[in-house]
């Protein structure tokens, strides 16, 4: 059987609640601050409440300001990408998309993230399917530079996690495959023969993987990947400051481990946000690295508020000014 390409559509056939929406992030909201008043209260109110009394207005400020670093450098990647696509938007057009999306992060998969396709039909014209490789390509570059930071990290922590190897091996692999076209379309194409069914959505699948050689160029694959690794080590180096701050002794590369495998773990669970599976392995892991409970369970609260809450704030605030734009055309 052959595949015949399917006929473009302009945006998403689904359409997101907003009133589901609100109500998942009021649970998402409630089932993390369940999960932190049960942690401090096993640990002790008096003891979490020191630990988190100790930070300064300015040293949540210099947290929250690196975690702006990585959204702004990998906003400015999103405009890298959506430029060598073809797209005819500024930078403060992409970096608004990318920010609103944010607010999506509450969906399970991340999937309604695709809304910033949306917003870039409405203003280009372009049918949805055209624009379908920028969100792919981004999240391939993201895992691309958190394998890159992580085997860096495990190289150079004295004690770093023995699981995080394979982890990094399998995230670096993973993208050496997605932005090397020939070789993924061969992969689509060896799929297709073994399996013999849904042809519209290998057709989609072999669209997608051949898009990806307007992003393989040194030119685009360099600096993006250079912002990404960044703008990732920026945060794991968030949650060093954190600790070192509530007294713990740990190295930056630990940190960095312990952060952006707990990222990959929780993202690995399927959960809007990673809720629970990245807070669970982020214990675990500063448990390793001998930091007490005391301190690990503030920490993991705080650097989650700073990162992941952060970002949907951001994307909530952001949101509606990327849908008002997007309308005026």
């Amino acid at each position: 059987m052959s595949m015949s390409s399917p006929r473009p559509s302009q945006e998403p056939t689904k359409k997101q609640s907003p009133k589901r929406d609100l109500w998942v992030l009021l649970g998402l909201i409630a089932l993390f601050l369940f999960g932190f008043i049960g942690l401090a209260a096993s640990v002790g109110w008096e003891e979490t409440w020191m630990q988190l009394s100790q930070l300064s207005p300015m040293q949540l400020i210099g947290l929250l300001s690196l975690s702006l670093i990585n959204y702004i450098l990998r906003g400015v990647r999103w405009h890298l990408f959506s430029r060598r696509l073809g797209l005819p938007l500024e930078l403060r057009h992409n970096v608004l998309h990318f920010m609103g999306g944010f607010a999506m992060t509450i969906t399970p998969g991340r999937v309604g993230e695709l809304v910033r396709l949306r917003w870039i039909s409405r203003l280009t014209d372009w049918p949805f399917e055209r624009i379908l490789p920028l969100p792919f390509i981004d999240r391939v570059f993201d895992i691309a530079a958190m394998g890159i930071v992580l085997a860096a990290g495990v190289v150079l922590s004295q004690t770093g996690t023995v699981g995080a190897v394979p982890v990094a091996v399998i995230a670096i692999g993973f993208a050496a495959i997605v932005t090397r076209p020939a070789l993924l379309s061969g992969i689509v194409k060896g799929l297709w023969k073994v399996i013999g069914r849904w042809p519209r959505r290998f057709v989609r699948l072999l669209q997608a993987a051949r898009s990806m050689a307007v992003f393989s160029a040194p030119s685009v694959a360099i600096p993006a990947l250079g912002l990404s690794i960044i703008g990732w080590a920026a945060e794991g180096y968030a949650l060093f400051l954190l600790l070192t701050w509530m007294g713990a002794d740990i190295t930056v590369a630990a940190a960095t481990v312990i952060f952006l495998f707990s990222t990959l773990a929780g993202g690995l669970t399927g959960a809007p946000g990673g809720i629970g599976g990245a807070e669970a392995t982020m214990l675990i892991l500063l448990a390793a690295q001998n930091v007490p409970l005391e301190t690990a369970v503030p920490a993991m609260a705080v650097i989650r508020i700073t990162t992941l809450w952060f970002a949907i704030l951001i994307g909530l605030v952001t949101f509606p000014v990327a849908e008002k734009l997007s309308k005026k055309v």
